[in-house]
C-alpha cells in the first residue's frame, strides 16, 4: 500500500494500450463477445476468491462485475480507477485482465486486505495495481489528465447500512443470525460520504466525480453500482439522485443496466405480505454507465 506522504508527484503507472487492437475499437472483445454483452440485464456470480464475510467488509461486489466493465470499456494496458476501492475487488479484476489500476479508500484495514488479495495474483504481469489510503476528493493530485480509461466503483451507499440489520428479506427462522440487529456501516469518518443523507450523498458523490472528470480520456466510461434506499417505509430513489448529480457536473448518461441478483438470493422470507407490496431489494441493483462526452464542458 502506498501511503500519502510517499507521493510527491503523479503516480508512475501505465495508461497506454499494450494490445494490437484497431485504434477505433473501445475494447478487446470479439464480435461474439460483444453481442453477449449487449444484454442490459447482467447475471453475475461470486467465485471462490470473492470475500463475502461481512465482518471484513459489509458490502462487496463480485469480481465478475468490475471484470465485465473492464472488458467492455478498456484495452490491455489501460488505466482503471476505483475511487472507493474497499477491499480491492476492482484491482483484482484489473490484475486478472492485464490492466493498470489504482484504487482509493479511507480505511487502512480494507487496504491491508487488498494488498493480501493482490499478492496472491499472477506473477507475470505487465501492469501495476496500486491501493492508496486517501480521500477520493484528493484523487486529482495523483493522476495526470486524460489518462484514465475507466472509472468503476460501488460507492458507500447513503445511510444504506446505518441502521440495525433486521434481515427482513430472509425467512423468519433465519433472521436472527450473527448479524441480526448489528449496524454494519463502513466507518464513522466524517469524510465518509456513506454517512450523509441521500441527496447530500449524491451531491458529494457528484463533486468527487467532478474532480475525476479531467482525468478521464474523452469518451472514457464511468460506471457506478448502487441500489435505492428503503427508509422508514418510503422509497428513496438514490439512483435518480446520482444520475442528476453526475449530469450536473458534466457526465453523460449512456446506459442503465440491471444486475439481476436472483441467482444469489436463497430462502427468502415473505416481504410486505399481505398488505404492503415492496419489491425485494436484494434481487437487483443498478449499474449506471456514464461517459466523458466529446467536447465536454463542466457546468458551473
Amino acid at each position: 500500500m502506498i501511503q500519502v506522504e510517499e507521493i510527491t508527484q503523479p503516480l508512475k503507472i501505465g495508461y497506454e494500450r499494450i494490445c494490437q487492437c484497431p485504434a477505433n475499437h473501445i475494447n478487446c472483445l470479439t464480435p461474439k463477445e460483444w453481442i453477449r454483452s449487449q444484454v442490459a440485464i447482467w447475471e453475475l456470480s461470486y467465485e471462490k476468491r470473492d470475500i463475502r464475510d461481512k465482518k471484513i467488509h459489509p458490502a462487496v461486489f463480485p469480481i465478475a462485475l468490475p471484470a465485465k466493465c473492464i472488458k467492455l470499456f478498456t484495452h490491455e494496458g489501460e488505466l482503471v480507477l476505483d475511487p472507493f476501492v474497499g477491499i480491492g475487488t476492482t484491482l483484482l479484476a484489473a490484475q486478472d485482465l492485464n490492466r493498470n489500476a489504482v484504487g482509493f479508500d479511507l480505511k487502512e484495514e480494507y487496504l491491508e486486505v487488498t494488498q493480501s488479495r493482490l499478492s496472491q495474483g499472477r506473477l507475470l504481469n505487465d501492469t501495476k495495481q496500486i491501493a492508496i489510503q486517501d480521500d477520493a476528493r484528493n484523487i486529482p493530485q495523483y493522476l495526470k489528465e486524460e489518462t484514465v480509461a475507466l472509472a468503476v466503483a460501488s460507492p458507500p451507499y447513503s445511510r444504506f447500512l446505518d441502521k440495525p440489520r433486521l434481515n427482513k428479506s430472509m425467512r423468519g427462522d433465519l433472521r436472527q443470525n450473527e448479524h441480526y440487529l448489528t449496524i454494519q456501516q463502513y466507518s464513522n469518518d466524517p469524510n465518509d460520504i456513506g454517512n450523509l443523507e441521500p441527496i447530500a450523498f449524491s451531491k458529494a458523490l457528484g463533486e468527487i466525480y467532478r474532480g475525476i472528470l479531467p482525468l478521464l480520456k474523452t469518451k472514457a466510461h464511468c460506471v457506478i453500482n448502487l441500489n435505492d434506499l428503503w427508509w422508514e417505509n418510503k422509497r428513496v430513489p438514490t439512483h435518480i439522485y446520482v444520475v442528476e448529480a453526475m449530469m450536473e457536473v458534466g457526465y453523460e448518461l449512456r446506459n442503465i443496466l440491471i444486475w439481476d441478483r436472483r441467482n444469489l438470493v436463497n430462502r427468502v422470507g415473505i416481504f410486505g405480505w399481505p398488505n404492503n407490496y415492496i419489491k425485494l431489494g436484494t434481487t437487483f441493483e443498478y449499474i449506471l454507465d456514464f461517459w466523458k462526452p466529446p467536447h465536454q464542458k463542466t457546468r458551473s
